[in-house]
């Protein structure tokens, strides 16, 4: 038995073993193994609690996108409502001095005639005096003019009273 290297190899394995309960391996090696485990198990905590924290960021941003969005088509809507006012107040903002521009036209153009017209009547008036002045200074004598001149003060005198 002491002869067979089965035996001492056995043996060794034997004080072996002991040697290294003795020395603490197992304890070393469940700890190293405890330890490795219990960072694993932190990786994957940290890596969910990122993961977890990623989708909330996505989810807001998505929100965030959606509400600016939203606000963008307001403030286009907004935009065209005021575009439309304002070109409705242009049109009858232009309606309206169109108006105005020929009632000042035609009033001018009334009163050019009616200038035109007075000063008319006062050149016939004017040019029907002198007829009747050269008429009745070639035609009548000194005493009918005189005659004359008298009833017509007399009566313009009634029709003013």
């Amino acid at each position: 038995m002491f002869q067979d290297p089965t035996f001492w190899a056995f043996l060794s394995l034997i004080v072996f073993f002991v040697v290294i309960v003795f020395v603490g391996a197992p304890k070393a090696i469940a700890k190293a193994l405890d330890d490795r485990a219990e960072g694993i198990r932190k990786e994957l905590d940290e890596a969910r609690r990122l993961r977890e924290e990623a989708q909330e960021m996505l989810a807001t941003y998505e929100r965030r996108a959606r509400e600016a969005e939203a606000e963008a088509e307001a403030i286009i809507e907004q935009a065209k409502a005021e575009a439309e006012h304002l070109r409705e107040n242009a049109k009858l903002e232009l309606a309206q001095r169109i108006e105005r521009r020929t009632q000042m036209a035609e009033q001018r153009i009334a009163q050019a005639e009616a200038q035109a017209t007075k000063e008319v009547r006062q050149m016939a008036a004017d040019l029907a005096v002198e007829a009747t002045k050269g008429l009745l200074q070639t035609t009548l004598t000194k005493t009918q003019r005189n005659a004359l001149v008298k009833a017509d003060t007399a009566i313009l005198g009634d029709s003013l009273n």
